[in-house]
């Protein structure tokens, strides 16, 4: 089964084991039938060749390009935006290349507005993408929400209520030198999921690193313990820096507003609202990955979950079957209505980790826009309805 799998460091991903021909044969060595679900690698896109700009795998963005839009973001909407630099890279730290962890937020800036603390006039959504470095369409979709929002301001009704009334909070790339080694491969990107970290690594690229998104202080413990293993959890709980990084920003964003115990539940008044952007899967995934057992605000974030899921048809569903989680840390530590949004299909030109780039214009960012806008506007009282 796939738990036996992972366990033996097989990338498995939606039950689906990930791999080439030499995976397929190892599996066969097991015992288990192989079938061939889909191809990895999609047709690329007409998109490939755009001058000027650093892509890949026709038409997606290197970190060198998210870098650079949102400086240019920043630039041309100031009266709307702040950009941060709120950690560093593996590598970075290393001083062996690396990059900065950017934060930008979005708003129609009054006195006060996008400071890092928790005491902020306005109600903030946060959003983190490309936690998971193979998971090309998720920092795509960040791009295009920034684009959405500054763009929108003055001429789109509801968008300008939104950075009138909220602070909208995007964090791009959250492992930049994991989408580093994806990008090393150009048009057969590498299925790096995890940072850059090979301490002590004998498993070569892309299988060396640690899982930022099994790396949280929350519950820590439980997931891969080998060094290779694709959900390898690091040697201890928050033991990267760009998962100290993204911690401390959250506790800078957002007041603690939850009790200490597991059953506590966020009150009514809490506010904010947290999305991490994962692909694959066509869900929407509200705490607790820690345990089956419900958190103590389900019934609340089952609601604003569906009220998401108007836009895009997602599936909304808790599975219990991961520690070290980016939104149970926002969740259990904070009380913010935290979720996972896996993004795309199981199969087709659309599906798995490396759709053909079209698809963000033709299917993610149409059926995901109006989720987004959904889970902004809730961050006022996410709990209230």
């Amino acid at each position: 089964n796939a738990a036996t799998l992972a366990a033996a460091g097989f990338d498995v991903d939606h039950g689906l084991v990930v791999g080439d021909d030499v995976v397929a044969d190892r599996v066969r060595s097991l015992g288990y039938q192989v079938v061939r679900v889909d191809t990895v690698y999609k047709p690329l896109s007409p998109t490939s060749n755009r001058a000027a700009v650093q892509t890949f795998y026709g038409g997606y963005h290197t970190v060198a390009e998210h870098e650079k839009h949102v400086t240019d973001v920043a630039a041309a909407y100031p009266a709307l935006t702040q950009v941060y630099d709120i950690g560093d890279s593996w590598r970075k730290t290393k001083g062996t290349g690396g990059h900065d962890i950017r934060a930008i937020c979005i708003t129609k800036k009054q006195a006060g507005d996008c400071a890092l603390t928790p005491n902020s006039a306005k109600p903030r959504m946060a959003m983190m993408a490309q936690i998971h470095a193979r998971e090309l369409s998720t920092g795509e979709l960040a791009w295009r929400w920034m684009d959405y929002l500054t763009k929108g301001y003055g001429s789109d009704a509801e968008v300008t209520s939104l950075l009138d009334s909220t602070e909208l909070w995007v964090v791009p790339i959250v492992n930049p030198d994991g989408v580093d080694i994806v990008a090393s491969g150009g048009n057969q990107p590498l299925m790096q999921r995890k940072n850059a970290d090979n301490t002590g690594a004998s498993c070569g690229t892309p299988s060396y690193g640690i899982d930022l998104n099994r790396n949280s202080t929350f519950k820590w413990g439980g997931a891969g313990t080998g060094r290779c293993d694709e959900t390898y959890q690091g040697p201890s709980a928050g033991s990267e820096p760009e998962t100290k990084a993204m911690e401390a920003f959250f506790r800078s964003l957002f007041p603690d507003q939850r009790g200490p115990g597991d059953t506590d539940p966020a009150p009514k008044s809490t506010t904010g609202v947290m999305l991490t952007l994962h692909s694959y899967g066509n869900e929407i995934m509200p705490p607790w990955g820690w345990t089956w057992d419900p958190n103590p605000n389900a019934a609340g974030l089952k609601a604003l979950g569906d009220k998401m899921a108007v836009s895009n048809g997602y599936r909304v569903i808790a599975e219990g079957d991961t520690t070290g989680t980016t939104d149970d840390f926002t969740y259990g530590n904070l009380g913010v209505a935290s979720y996972t949004i896996e993004v795309g299909g199981s199969s087709g030109s659309c599906g798995g980790f490396f759709p053909q780039y079209s698809c963000l214009d033709s299917l993610f960012w149409p059926k995901n826009r109006g989720a987004f806008v959904t889970a902004a506007k809730a961050a006022k009282a996410p709990y209230a309805s």
